[in-house]
């Protein structure tokens, strides 16, 4: 994920998400954010490092205080043209200056910070040493909602996304699998990904008989046969906001208990999907749809969480897993993807991305959740 965002907003949006993620700092009894490259910068400023590197980049928000992007002087010139640069102060540094004192002018000596996640060691341990007073947070623990709640724009652009792993999944379906290696349907669900708008390939998994029971099985060289089960998985970004589906695909007619196992899991996804409402818990999702699994006799065989929350990344909060009582609110997109795995024989997972409405949910992915027959 490199520049800027492609995506339709303008500086007073990004002026208004840095004031709102300052306030959320303030609520959490943080003193100031400290967000270096990667997701959160992107989000917050449109600004994503064309190279990231052991130069220290930046944004720190304080409550009461203009945001302020410490930059690398050789890179200031970029940074000013992202489009949440109007919103924000730039303060630049030059090879062979602290960095670090710099950046500590903007913190409180004594104040707790929250810190990206993957803000570099080398960064923050550096930080430490410039103010020792200080303390940490990972952003995910302090403000684990940051992102989580989507505007009416965002939401375009996750539906955009989704409609166009639809279309990849509705290509890929009339391509022969029988005969062809795992990979090479993988290279043809990243080629299609790509051709319906995506900038971005996170991840194409594709696993055919037993490695179908590997839910995070990476496409190898064993050859599809006929009578293969095929879980296809697939994802990544278009127009910097996130696809991922899932569909399970039958290489010639299917037995009586793939079937079965099939309509199991369709029928799970769809009590998740409907357990989708504001008010209710995250683990109501969950509990939703494994409850229809454990019904059936599979329930030791589902063995992931039911989701995870998607926007500028594929994977991020809130998630569908018992011990969640967050609530769910409009706005919020999720995977709902309940999955079957028999060890040794064959997998099902059925996926869509979900989001909350004012009175339930709505699914974000329309191909068909039935049995589909390929070649």
């Amino acid at each position: 994920m490199t520049g800027s965002t492609p995506a339709p907003f303008t500086a007073d949006d990004y002026r208004a998400r840095m004031r709102r993620a300052a306030q959320a700092a303030a609520d959490a009894g943080l003193a100031a954010l400290l967000v270096a490259p990667g997701p959160d910068l992107v989000w917050l400023t449109g600004y994503a490092p064309t190279a990231i590197t052991e130069r220290l980049t930046a944004l720190v928000l304080a409550p009461g205080h203009d945001p302020v992007l410490v930059v690398p002087a050789l890179e200031a010139p970029d940074a000013a043209k992202a489009p949440g640069a109007p919103a924000l102060t730039l303060r630049d540094w030059t090879d062979g200056k602290d960095p670090y004192a710099l950046t500590a002018e903007l913190l409180r000596a004594d104040g707790r910070v929250g810190v990206s996640d993957n803000a570099w060691a080398l960064h923050l341990l550096n930080l430490q040493r410039a103010l020792p007073g200080t303390s940490y947070a990972a952003l995910t623990d302090a403000l684990p909602m940051l992102r989580a709640v989507k505007d009416a724009a965002e939401l375009e652009l996750m539906a955009a996304a989704g409609a166009a792993a639809d279309a990849t999944f509705e290509d890929i379906r009339t391509l022969p699998f029988a005969g062809r290696r795992e990979s090479d349907v993988a290279a043809d669900l990243a080629r299609l990904l790509l051709e319906h708008g995506h900038e971005q390939v996170d991840f194409t998994v594709v696993g055919s008989g037993p490695n179908g029971a590997d839910p995070h099985h990476e496409a190898g060289d064993r050859v599809i046969e006929r009578g293969d089960m095929v879980v296809l998985d697939f994802g990544g970004l278009r127009h910097g906001y996130g696809s991922d589906t899932s569909r399970t695909v039958h290489v010639g007619e299917p037995t009586e208990e793939e079937r079965r196992v099939h309509d199991v899991v369709r029928a799970a996804q769809e009590a998740g999907f409907a357990a989708v409402r504001p008010g209710a818990a995250c683990q109501d999702v969950d509990r939703a749809a494994r409850a229809v699994i454990a019904d059936a006799g599979y329930g030791e065989y589902f063995i992931h969480r039911t989701g995870h929350g998607i926007g500028v990344t594929t994977h991020e909060p809130p998630y569908m897993i018992e011990g969640e009582e967050r609530e769910l609110v409009p706005g919020m997109c999720f995977s709902v993807e309940p999955g079957v795995y028999l060890p040794g024989r064959f997998g099902v997972r059925i996926e869509d991305i979900v989001t909350v409405t004012e009175d339930g949910g709505r699914r974000l992915n329309d191909t068909t959740r039935e049995m589909v027959i390929v070649d």
